[in-house]
């Protein structure tokens, strides 16, 4: 089964598992959190803490096995898809740009935290001894986790195939993608308007939603800016027009030899109809799913409709 996940995916999926691991041996701090979240994780820009390489390491720590559960699950289910659809250049490229994104929405959601804070101290002590006088508290400000590149990755499932059905549990029914994108995206902002300090990074989350969904869209109006059609995308393309050339090139030999004889041969047009109608649900399976997803038959007919 791991075989079958593309390069990209399998690298984060491994790469976030592994990094856990090595974070649960390190050990906990006094406070019962992990020690490595506090080197690696994002802190707020004006605590003694932060580090500007936090805006990428932070999205490979999390903060227990649920949390990492959950965000590789998704990573696997969606990510998969959209890598298969987009390559793995562009793929990457999007998973790292939508977290440090959502890195930066997550800062500027703690500036105005900060600023609420210092609102009732400033008159007394003035910006910078507020910032010591909450030096701990301040230092408490740590955002780890995936969740801002996976919830980027949801909306680009979204974007690429707004019509396809998936289930949410525990709804029994399946709804479109499009409609799980704007659920999700409301309900994170819902929470963050609604619930403080639940410990978790809500407007890190509609920020990473934010970045993909402008970069989705600059890349629909430039298609060749920085990345052209992956080599998934090509492939189909490829495959597609050489199958339409030759229904079309089969369709008018038919056509000429019912003319020239007189005599239809309706069960050989019905059969070709049924080959055709067939290798188009195939070409069909391969874009929303990937080649992978073919079932041995199925890959069977494609080879040779080829031939």
């Amino acid at each position: 089964m791991i075989r079958n996940i593309p390069a990209v995916t399998k690298f984060l999926l491994i790469a976030n598992i592994l990094i856990f691991l090595i974070t649960t041996f390190a050990g906990v701090d006094g406070r019962g959190g992990y020690v490595l979240n506090n080197v690696f994780g994002l802190h707020f820009f004006l605590s003694t803490d932060f580090h500007i390489y936090q805006l990428l390491t932070y999205m490979f720590m999390h903060g227990g096995w649920e949390h990492l559960f959950f965000n590789m699950f998704a990573l696997w289910m969606f990510g998969c898809v959209v890598e298969r659809v987009w390559g793995p250049q562009k793929f990457l490229f999007y998973y790292i740009a939508c977290g440090v994104g959502a890195g930066l929405f997550q800062e500027a959601a703690q500036l105005g935290q900060f600023y609420m804070m210092a609102s009732e101290q400033i008159a007394e002590f003035g910006a910078t001894a507020v910032v010591k006088a909450n030096a701990a508290a301040l230092s408490s400000w740590t955002t780890v986790g995936a969740s801002g590149a996976i919830y980027a990755i949801l909306l680009a499932f979204g974007m690429i195939f707004p019509e396809e059905r998936i289930f949410i549990f525990p709804i029994p029914i399946p709804i479109k993608a499009k409609w799980f994108v704007m659920f999700y995206a409301g309900l994170e902002l819902f929470l963050a308007i609604s619930t403080t300090g639940d410990g978790v990074a809500h407007l890190a989350h509609l920020g990473g939603m934010v970045f993909g969904f402008f970069m989705i869209r600059y890349w629909r109006k430039h298609p060749t800016a920085g990345y052209g059609k992956s080599r998934g995308e090509e492939f189909f393309d490829n495959l597609r027009s050489s199958w339409e050339k030759r229904s079309k090139k089969s369709a008018d030999s038919f056509t000429q030899n019912y003319r020239s004889s007189g005599n239809a041969d309706w069960d050989y047009n019905a059969r070709k109809r049924h080959e055709e109608e067939e290798i188009d649900q195939i070409l069909d399976k391969i874009r929303k799913n990937g080649y992978d997803s073919l079932t041995s038959e199925e890959k069977r007919k494609l080879f040779e409709q080829k031939k």
